[in-house]
C-alpha cells in the first residue's frame, strides 16, 4: 500500500481529503506545521484520531518568520503588494512536505488544495470558485508528478458531506479567508511591525497635495475605500506610491488613464511546462478575469507579458499563466510598463 504524507491544517478540506485518500487506497500520514506562535493543532489531532491515521506535528516557526512573514514585511515596507500565501506554499507548505516524505517513509504528498494534477501538469478546479491553482503555480516542475490533490472534481458543499458523514468535527468549521499570521486587523498589524509615518497625499493630474495619508503601507494599489479625502464626489483611486518621498498618489475616476498599463515584466518565473507558449492568458490577482496576453521570454529567467490594457497591476504580485484549463507557470510582478516604458509612480 503507497503512502502519502497529507498537510493537515485542521481545516475541513485537509481531513476530507484523508477520507478521500483512504477511499483511492492510500495509506494517510497526516503531517500538521506549526508556523505561529499561538496555534492550536487540535482541530488536526482530533480528525486524525478519528479517522484512525499516523498524525505528527512538526514546529516551523522560526522558519516561517524568517521566510514568509519577514519577508512579507520587507516587501510591504519598500512599497510593494504581496501575497505571502503564494510565497508560502513555495519556500514553506509543499517544501517541508517534500522534506519529510522520505523522512516518514511516504511515496507521495498531498493537501487539501482545490486543484488538478494531471500526467504531471497542473489545471484549474471543477469548482472554480474555489479554484487555488493561482497560489501554486510556484510548484516544483519536477516534482509534480509526486503531489496528489485528492479534492479535485468536488464543491465545497460536497467536501462538507463528506466530513460530516464521518463525523468529522469540523466538518462546518468556517474557511479561513485571511493571512494566517495576521489576527488583528490588517491596519493594527503592520502599525505594530512598521513605523507609522504620514505624508502627503498627491493628485497625480495636477501635482498639488490634496491631503495626508497615515503611512504608505496602510495602502494598496487601485485602493479606493478609506482613503479619507474630501474635495470631490468622483471616486478616487490610489494609482502610485514613492517611498523615498513619503508620498501617496492617487487618481480621480474610474476611467482615468493612470490606472491603466499595458504591459509588466515577470521575475523569479516557474514554468510547469517545456512548451514556450507566445500567446495564453493571464491573472494578475486571485479573483480577476483571464485576460489575452502575448508573453516575450527575456534573460535572467524573467517574461515580458503583453496585453491590451488593465488596470491594478502592481508589483509585488503575482501575475499566473494559462492555456485554457492548464496553469504554465508564472512570476512576481517586477515592473509595470505603458508603451514600453516603465510607469513612474509605481
Amino acid at each position: 500500500m503507497k503512502r502519502v504524507l497529507l498537510g493537515m491544517s485542521g481545516g475541513v478540506d485537509s481531513s476530507a481529503a484523508v477520507v478521500l485518500l483512504q477511499k483511492m487506497g492510500y495509506e494517510v500520514v497526516g503531517l500538521t506545521f506549526k508556523f505561529i506562535p499561538d496555534f492550536d493543532p487540535a482541530d488536526a489531532v482530533n480528525a486524525a484520531k478519528k479517522l484512525n491515521i499516523e498524525h505528527h506535528v512538526e514546529d516551523y516557526e522560526k522558519v516561517f518568520k524568517e521566510l514568509v512573514i519577514d519577508n512579507f514585511i520587507n516587501d510591504y515596507a519598500n512599497g510593494l503588494t504581496p501575497n505571502p500565501c503564494v510565497h508560502c506554499n513555495k519556500v514553506c507548505k509543499f517544501k517541508f512536505l517534500f522534506d519529510n516524505m522520505e523522512k516518514y517513509n511516504c511515496d507521495y504528498i498531498a493537501t487539501g488544495h482545490y486543484a488538478k494534477i494531471d500526467n504531471g501538469k497542473l489545471y484549474r478546479s471543477v469548482d472554480l470558485n474555489k479554484d487555488q491553482s493561482y497560489f501554486l503555480y510556484n510548484l516544483p516542475k519536477d516534482k509534480i508528478s509526486k503531489i496528489i490533490f485528492p479534492l479535485e472534481g468536488l464543491t465545497k458543499e460536497e467536501v462538507r458531506k463528506i466530513a460530516g458523514s464521518n463525523k468529522l468535527e469540523n466538518a462546518n468549521k468556517k474557511d479561513s479567508f485571511d493571512v494566517c499570521f495576521i489576527k488583528d486587523s490588517f491596519n493594527e498589524y503592520m502599525f505594530n511591525e512598521l513605523k507609522q509615518q504620514p505624508g502627503d497625499v498627491i493628485n497625480i493630474d495636477t501635482g498639488k497635495v490634496i491631503g495626508k495619508h497615515k503611512g504608505l503601507m496602510y495602502y494598496t494599489i487601485g485602493q479606493r475605500r478609506g482613503l479619507d479625502i474630501g474635495g470631490t464626489t468622483d471616486r478616487m483611486f490610489v494609482v502610485g506610491k514613492d517611498i523615498k518621498k513619503n508620498t501617496l498618489y492617487i487618481c480621480i475616476g474610474e476611467e482615468n488613464d493612470y490606472l491603466t498599463s499595458n504591459s509588466c515584466v515577470l521575475k523569479e518565473v516557474n514554468l510547469l511546462t517545456e512548451e514556450k507558449l507566445n500567446e495564453c492568458t493571464a491573472k494578475f490577482r486571485y479573483r480577476m478575469e483571464d485576460i489575452p496576453v502575448e508573453v516575450e521570454y527575456l534573460d535572467n529567467n524573467e517574461l515580458l507579458i503583453k496585453y491590451d490594457s488593465a488596470k491594478r497591476v502592481t508589483p509585488g504580485q503575482a501575475c499566473v499563466l494559462y492555456n485554457g484549463e492548464e496553469c504554465l507557470g508564472g512570476g512576481i510582478i517586477k515592473e509595470v510598463r505603458k508603451n514600453g516604458e516603465k510607469l513612474w509612480y509605481l
